[in-house]
């Protein structure tokens, strides 16, 4: 039995050309959740400018359960969603008012991705803290200087404002604040259930380095990156790697900067981190192991690259985020 009280209530704002991830993401956690635990209710609500459907920016319609002036009383977590459409909801003051308003009236306030443009807009990020998606860092700290835009991390907390980077860091934030609020075991459970890769931590660099590869467009280099991942325990020290792209160590940094946006040392380091990751998740070798399987040598220049890019050390992370057997999610009694 559940014990009698009123439901957590998490309030979901979007908006037209709203990214429709931004909502169900977050949405499809609290729900999971409120499955999964015998302790507490969330109740998910959305709501949007009008109580008409709205059109997500991939062309979903959603459908509010009310327009904002019918949404009164007390929030749990207000969560503020982002997409193609914030520009123009950035521009309606009916919403930024509302937002002032029902923020003070939440004991949570949130955005994921863009949607931290209109909680800046609405005054609510003022000397604070945030992120967002790392594409609109810039835009945000130009928009709003007096706030200290942090492009790095997948989440940031400060006081009871949270922001988040883009799209899937959403449910990463949502994550986290179901085990503020129900304990690492269940948010694990959800996470499990969600079939996620690995719950992430808020200070988890948002932009992986496997994907930054991809901007690499002269093929060389978009081989030599290949090649680099499946030799990890190689010397990938910028004389080796210029010389098998045939070319001087000076023109082959200078060029491999140009391409891949970052030197050569810390792509390499970043990736090895990246493998040594997936190893801790989903392998039970010691980490001396992994160590030199990912080309660190020792464990300790293994911690200090954890360290500098994970922010917890390797032996942490693989007690918090090691994949386990999926857990059937338990089934609220009545």
């Amino acid at each position: 039995m559940r014990p009698v009280s009123r439901p957590r209530r998490i309030v979901l704002v979007a908006f037209d050309a709203v990214q429709s991830l931004d909502v169900m993401g977050p949405a499809e956690v609290f729900s999971q959740a409120d499955r999964a635990s015998a302790e507490l209710e969330y109740a998910v609500e959305l709501v949007a400018p009008s109580p008409a459907p709205i059109c997500a920016s991939n062309g979903l319609r959603l459908v509010p359960d009310r327009a904002l002036e019918s949404c009164r009383g007390s929030i749990d977590t207000l969560v503020v969603a982002g997409g193609a459409g914030v520009r123009p909801a950035a521009r309606d003051e009916r919403l930024s008012s509302w937002l002032r308003l029902a923020a003070r009236r939440s004991r949570r306030v949130t955005s994921v991705c863009t949607g931290a443009f209109l909680l800046a807009r609405a005054g609510l990020l003022d000397g604070r803290r945030a992120t967002t998606h790392w594409a609109a860092c810039d835009a945000l700290a130009r928009a709003y200087p007096s706030l200290r835009v942090e492009p790095d991390p997948i989440f940031v907390r400060d006081g009871n404002v949270y922001t988040s980077a883009g799209v899937t860091a959403g449910i990463d934030l949502a994550l986290a604040l179901v085990e503020e609020d129900l304990g690492a075991e269940v948010a694990l459970e959800v996470a499990r259930n969600l079939v996620l890769f690995v719950r992430r931590p808020g200070g988890q660099a948002q932009f992986s380095t496997t994907l930054a590869g991809q901007a690499a467009r002269r093929p060389g280099i978009r081989e030599l990156q290949s090649w680099i991942s499946e030799h990890l325990d190689s010397d990938l020290s910028v004389p080796a790697l210029a010389g098998r792209a045939f070319m001087s160590p000076r023109n082959f940094a200078r060029v491999f900067g140009r391409e891949v946006g970052t030197t050569p040392g810390a792509y390499v380091e970043s990736v090895r981190v990246e493998r040594a990751r997936t190893l801790l998740e989903t392998t039970d070798r010691q980490v001396e192991e992994i160590a030199r399987m990912c080309g660190f040598g020792t464990v300790e220049t293994l911690r200090r690259a954890f360290g500098r890019r994970v922010r917890v050390s390797p032996s942490e992370y693989r007690e918090r985020f090691a994949a386990a057997e999926v857990i059937p999610i338990r089934k609220a009694t009545a």
